[in-house]
């Protein structure tokens, strides 16, 4: 979790909400990171769930992350809920539960979905507080940022 807070904290130098995201190989090597880079691409699909499965994919030559395990900041929507089950990836390991847009148990629990052909193992809640205080800052930021000057 400690490098995917780190990918995180990479996101608001470009106007990116701080989610980050690595993949790890079943034998423990970094297969790929990532953090949102939404604003900074204009790409609705760049989440950091999906920029790390995305480069894991091209480290591996393949779609089929089989053994791999993505950790992430914040509990993946159902996008990136869906693209982490596609992708076989084994274990999904996360931080901040999201009460607004989590796929993983909050409003929808697509992973463990027993319709679809793979349900990875879950486990939630991994330095949550670290990552629930990563994103409060910076919403608390932007909220100031916003806010009528005299």
């Amino acid at each position: 979790m400690r490098l995917a807070l780190a990918e995180a904290a990479r996101a608001p130098e470009r106007g990116d909400v701080p989610v980050g995201a690595i993949v790890i190989g079943a034998d423990g090597t970094v297969l790929g990171r990532g953090h949102n880079v939404r604003e900074a691409t204009g790409d609705p699909t760049g989440h950091a769930e999906v920029v790390a499965l995305r480069a894991a994919a091209a480290a591996v030559g393949e779609w089929r992350l089989t053994g791999a395990t993505l950790v992430v900041t914040l509990e993946p929507c159902t996008m990136c809920a869906g693209a982490l089950v596609l992708a076989r990836v084994a274990r999904l390991v996360y931080g901040a539960t999201d009460d607004k847009a989590g796929a993983v148990g909050s409003l929808w629990d697509v992973v463990r979905d027993r319709r679809l052909n793979h349900r990875p193992e879950v486990i939630g809640g991994v330095a949550a507080e670290e990552c629930s205080t990563l994103l409060a800052a910076f919403f608390a930021t932007r909220r100031t940022d916003r806010q009528p000057r005299a």
